[in-house]
């Protein structure tokens, strides 16, 4: 069934940008004493897979570990935009986003393109959780 729920996917793309503009402020050292990780934690939904661009297979555990552990390793250079945001699949409670990440490390560009399995949650602050996430390079961060 494809139900269409124009305010579920509003709330998945608020989610998108809110969770990457989360990332850029946990990232950059100048930023990180400001940011609650609780945010980050509360919403990647139980049982959360993520498929990182180099095909590695994580688990809600260590998505959690890796982002808490990356905290204050970038510089104020560091930027995330979110473009060409759009749904897919969807029923009344559950909707897939598909969207690009550009990333400005160090620098250095990179793009992926990613597709992300949320579900509505009355305790998230976008009212969605992440639960599955699919990132592949479209442009790998230059050398």
């Amino acid at each position: 069934m494809n139900a269409s729920n124009p305010a579920l996917f509003s709330q998945a793309s608020a989610e998108v940008i809110g969770l990457h503009r989360f990332f850029v402020d946990w990232f950059v050292a100048a930023r990180a004493d400001t940011v609650d990780f609780t945010r980050f934690e509360g919403v990647m939904g139980e049982g959360l897979t993520m498929i990182a661009p180099s095909g590695q297979i994580l688990d809600r555990d260590a998505v959690i570990d890796h982002v808490r552990s990356s905290r204050a390793i970038c510089d104020d250079g560091f930027a995330i935009s979110i473009e060409d945001i759009r749904p897919g699949w969807q029923t009344e409670d559950s909707i897939v986003v598909l969207y690009v990440e550009a990333q400005l490390r160090g620098g250095k560009h990179s793009r992926r393109q990613s597709s992300a399995v949320f579900t509505t949650s009355s305790s998230a602050p976008n009212g969605v959780e992440w639960r599955h996430l699919h990132e592949t390079w479209l442009q790998v961060p230059e050398r």
